[in-house]
């Protein structure tokens, strides 16, 4: 939202989406016009794919981790880190929080790609490590623009990255070898790089957390908080927004080729990533009313809950099957379906916060977003 319409108070009559600013409300063209220009420029430039692919750091690519940190610094430099110690005593959201994460969703995933894709074994096992690679970078976005609890955000992403480097591979071995072998099913056998989990977590949370940390802190102690969120905050805010459209052209580009080559493979992974992105999304928002959490984390549940970090999941796969893998094109179909679908569920949870009483945590919540 623009400044203008940041200090709106949440009472306001009239829609909450007629509130937005012009280019928050076409944020969706803005993102298909960047998926146009990838597909384009993977499909018509020769070997444009490839030399993007090749400037990597370790199993980290260094296009993608630019856009993303871009993206990502602007929104963590919103956090109040100062206010974070008491969405800790929120146990009803922690708990949620970790059910929904780690129980709930990676089951959810399982289930779907077996009744999808039982015949292709390549792209399930991809789809079900998608499952496992919980958001800890875009879904900061998404919460932004849904006007969720940053602070909330911020603790739920970063307790997503420690469990990520705890659990990701034994949970990837009891999904993909122990609970097939209980129910009868075909195995996979795959071994997961804890240096690529924690590279992964390192590059795309540790980097622009400390960054976004130390700017507040710096910020604000030299200029004071009012200087700091009024004066600064609204030109790092636009950046946020460059560096999404970036990372997605890049994503698109990389993938043109494939994407067009293969369009029913991409389809067939494309539907059960659409019903896994609405039913968990949908399960944190109904959990969060029925918890009474309030309109802002209830918000940061139901994308914390729906997102997944495709970084780690992209790597994993690459790193493991190979880049022209079955896994590593469920992994990149992941992203490509995410971000639209994610966009649209945040006009969603925009509608419907009028369900949602307003509470003082609600009321305490800043609804910026991205471009302000």
């Amino acid at each position: 939202m623009t400044e203008s319409t940041a200090t709106a108070a949440p009472a306001e009559t009239g829609p909450v989406l007629a509130r937005l600013s012009v280019l928050d409300r076409w944020l969706p063209a803005w993102i298909i016009a960047a998926m146009v220009l990838g597909l384009a420029l993977g499909r018509f430039i020769p070997g444009l794919a490839g030399a993007l692919d090749a400037v990597k750091i370790g199993s980290v690519s260094v296009p993608i981790a630019i856009g993303l940190l871009v993206m990502m610094y602007p929104v963590l430099a919103k956090v109040r880190y100062t206010d974070t110690g008491h969405v800790l005593t929120d146990k009803r959201l922690m708990i949620t929080s970790l059910v929904i994460n780690w129980v709930v969703a990676p089951a959810f995933m399982f289930v779907l790609a077996w009744v999808f894709l039982p015949d292709l074994p390549e792209y399930r096992t991809g789809l079900i490590i998608v499952g496992l690679a919980r958001c800890i970078a875009m879904v900061l976005i998404w919460n932004d623009l849904a006007c969720g609890d940053r602070e909330a955000a911020a603790v739920l992403v970063a307790i997503n990255s420690v469990f990520q480097v705890v659990a990701f591979g034994a949970l990837g071995w009891f999904y993909l070898q122990t609970l097939p072998s209980w129910l009868g099913l075909p195995t996979t056998s795959a071994e997961f790089s804890i240096v690529t989990i924690m590279l992964s977590v390192l590059v795309f949370l540790g980097i622009p957390l400390l960054a976004g940390f130390l700017t507040r802190t710096i910020g604000e102690k030299r200029k004071g908080r009012d200087w700091y969120e009024n004066k600064l905050l609204p030109k790092l805010g636009p950046f946020a927004l460059y560096g999404l459209l970036f990372t997605i052209v890049i994503l698109f580009a990389l993938q043109g080729n494939t994407i067009a080559d293969r369009p029913l493979d991409v389809v067939r992974i494309a539907v059960p990533l659409l019903i896994y992105f609405a039913v968990t999304f949908t399960t944190g928002m109904v959990a969060g009313r029925l918890l009474g959490l309030g309109y802002p984390r209830t918000t940061t549940l139901a994308f914390t809950a729906a997102g997944n970090n495709f970084e780690l999941a992209i790597a994993v796969a690459i790193a493991t099957f190979g880049v022209t893998s079955g896994q590593a094109l469920a992994g990149v179909v992941g992203p490509l379906i995410e971000v639209p679908v994610l966009v649209g569920l945040v006009y969603v949870a925009l509608w419907a916060r009028k369900f949602y009483p307003a509470e003082r945590s609600e009321a305490q919540s800043d609804p910026e977003v991205v471009s302000s």
